[in-house]
């Protein structure tokens, strides 16, 4: 008896597609097709000015109660979810390009900030989170006095 190896993306004599590639379309359109199950991650910025660093994220839609902050070990983790209006049950629609269900985002953030002091604020769509620094961490300037010898 012959030995074969199976390879999915290799279609059978039954098969019109490959298995594999029939699994990947089929995964696709429904990705796709139901607008509540598309994955999403909201765009974010992040910039330092002398006191602190600040991270805006673009969260249009999202109610603020469905968004969570949360600071541990040095990592900052933003997670929420905006929900699809289904009121009407989807139908229609002649367009969806929004993408919709939970996101997470979690960044690294240096020994430097002050993590009991962190704030949070939410306005047209823009979620801004101020990380103080610490004292030690903001720049100094210092003087130095020319003798004459």
């Amino acid at each position: 008896m012959a030995v074969s190896k199976y390879n999915p993306f290799f279609a059978t004599e039954v098969d019109e597609f490959p298995a594999g590639l029939r699994l990947f379309q089929d995964s696709l359109s429904r990705l796709l097709s139901e607008p509540g199950q598309r994955p999403w991650s909201p765009a974010v910025d992040i910039y330092e000015t002398e006191n602190e660093i600040i991270l805006k994220a673009d969260i249009p839609d999202v109610d603020p109660k469905n968004v969570g902050i949360q600071l541990e070990n040095g990592t900052l983790t933003l997670k929420g979810e905006r929900k699809f209006d289904s009121h009407n049950g989807g139908k229609g629609f002649h367009r969806i390009e929004r993408s919709y269900g939970s996101f997470v985002r979690a960044f690294s953030l240096p020994e430097t900030v002050e993590g009991d002091q962190v704030k949070a604020d939410y306005k047209n769509g823009v979620l801004t989170i101020k990380l103080p620094k610490k004292e030690v961490a903001k720049p100094r300037t210092i003087n130095v006095e020319i003798g004459n010898n």
